[in-house]
């Protein structure tokens, strides 16, 4: 037995064109996988070769099926081969408009097997086809030069020009836009839509969950706005509502259980390296073991966050405007990996930290060594031991402002801690429903009771 022909990923071996339906299936699996491949008739699976009975018909009929059974349509080479002096049918193929579909069903390739493609599998090529044309964000936006927010570009170049990393001033927005790259023929880019403007269609969903699993939440909120905001918006979230300890040495100090520079690290890596072209947005969820941060991008197939960390692999920019638009404010390393940095951080500080690929999206995950102390850390931290109990971080701070201030509006109070005036009005409807907080009066001229 000659087992010279063996299939892989990009061969297939038919016994005869008896299975030329079985066949259609591999071409498009092979296609949407590495999109070129070959497929021999008269060879079977194990690589025995018989040959196959051919006419000039045979290679037309061939042609023809391939031609109505797959979309979208690709033009084999279709050829009589000599295998061990018996006649054998080579089919050649190509094709770059993935997925391919045969008879309305996609396929993927898997070692020499060929597999239904799921929905995830079916979204990710996708989104990756539409990424391999050109990067998103160096693409013509819906916004123009007025959509954006003048301060937060002031507020960036005054802190670019604070890390010496442009070497220009602000003069006006079309200026400075120009300077950034961030124009083509006056249109504004995507990048310049997503880091500077307002109403676009960037999200960044919260939630706070009660136990290890996500089955109830204490609060959940989602907001929308420039990446500057965003990751100010995430990072302040995490920050109120993760356990602060209290070290006392000469002085006070207190530290919270999880880096704030790798929970920072890890916002906008979610935003330089996601893929804009899915609707899903980054998520922060927060459980009473640990912190997740999830990112909607493919994390690169040829890497592994081990590689990473081991310094072993590339950058591969997904946004390369955007991750240089970030370098230049000092927000992230154009040539370090972040993965590296928040993975010593975290060692340092004892945290323990996980990168996880998701079939869609990536996931860092930062487990809160002590959790399970915090209704004993939080007893010893706010206005009453009594009130405190049972209370999540965000409902303590409303609680010591209403403490300071009986008379406060909730909107002072979203302001005061840089949230969403829905967050305060659901932790303040919470508080009212254990019985810790209480109206007294009208919402204008009434005021705020704490029970004790």
């Amino acid at each position: 037995m000659n087992n010279k022909f063996q299939e892989d990923e990009i061969t297939e071996l038919k016994k005869s064109t008896s299975e030329l339906k079985e066949a259609i299936v591999s071409i498009v699996s092979i296609l949407n996988k590495h999109r070129h491949g070959k497929l021999y008739f008269g060879i079977k699976d194990d690589g025995t070769v018989i040959g196959q009975e051919f006419s000039g018909k045979t290679l037309r009929y061939i042609s023809e099926v391939i031609s109505n059974k797959i979309e979208p349509k690709i033009y084999p080479k279709i050829s009589n081969v000599k295998i061990e002096d018996k006649d054998c049918i080579l089919v050649e193929f190509e094709g770059e408009d993935v997925p391919y579909f045969a008879d309305g069903r996609a396929y993927i390739r898997v070692s020499d097997r060929d597999q239904k493609l799921s929905v995830s599998e079916m979204r990710k090529i996708f989104l990756k086809k539409e990424n391999e044309s050109g990067s998103w964000d160096s693409r013509i936006s819906n916004k123009t030069i007025e959509d954006v927010n003048e301060e937060i570009l002031k507020d960036y170049i005054e802190r670019a020009n604070k890390a010496k990393r442009i070497p220009f001033q602000y003069t006006n927005k079309e200026d400075v836009l120009n300077k950034l790259g961030l124009l083509r023929d006056n249109k504004l880019l995507n990048a310049g839509k997503v880091l500077f403007c307002d109403n676009n269609n960037v999200e960044l969903q919260m939630a706070i969950f009660a136990t290890d699993t996500k089955t109830t939440f204490i609060d959940i909120d989602k907001v929308e706005g420039n990446i500057f905001d965003l990751i100010k918006i995430g990072q302040e979230y995490i920050r109120k509502n993760i356990i602060w300890n209290v070290k006392i040495t000469d002085k006070r100090e207190e530290y919270p259980e999880i880096p704030l520079d790798s929970i920072r690290e890890a916002i906008i890596n979610s935003y330089a390296h996601r893929l804009y072209q899915d609707p899903k947005g980054t998520e922060i969820s927060i459980f009473k073991n640990k912190v997740e941060i999830y990112n909607p991008g493919t994390f690169p197939e040829q890497y592994t966050p081990e590689d990473y960390i081991q310094n072993r692999a590339h950058s591969v920019f997904r946004n390369p405007i955007i991750a240089n638009i970030l370098y230049k404010s000092n927000d992230t390393e154009t040539y370090s990996s972040g993965i590296r940095r928040i993975y010593e951080e975290c060692t340092e500080n004892q945290v323990r930290v996980e990168f996880r690929k998701e079939k869609i999206g990536f996931t860092i995950i930062f487990y809160r060594k002590n959790y399970d102390k915090e209704n004993e850390i939080t007893k010893n931290v706010g206005v009453n031991v009594g009130v405190n109990v049972g209370v999540n971080s965000t409902q303590r701070k409303i609680l010591e402002l209403i403490e300071e201030n009986q008379s406060i509006t909730q909107k002072e109070i979203a302001s005061k801690l840089k949230t969403t005036v829905r967050t305060i009005e659901r932790n303040v409807n919470i508080l009212k429903e254990k019985e810790i907080l209480q109206r007294i009066g009208t919402d204008k001229a009434g005021y705020w009771k704490i029970i004790k």
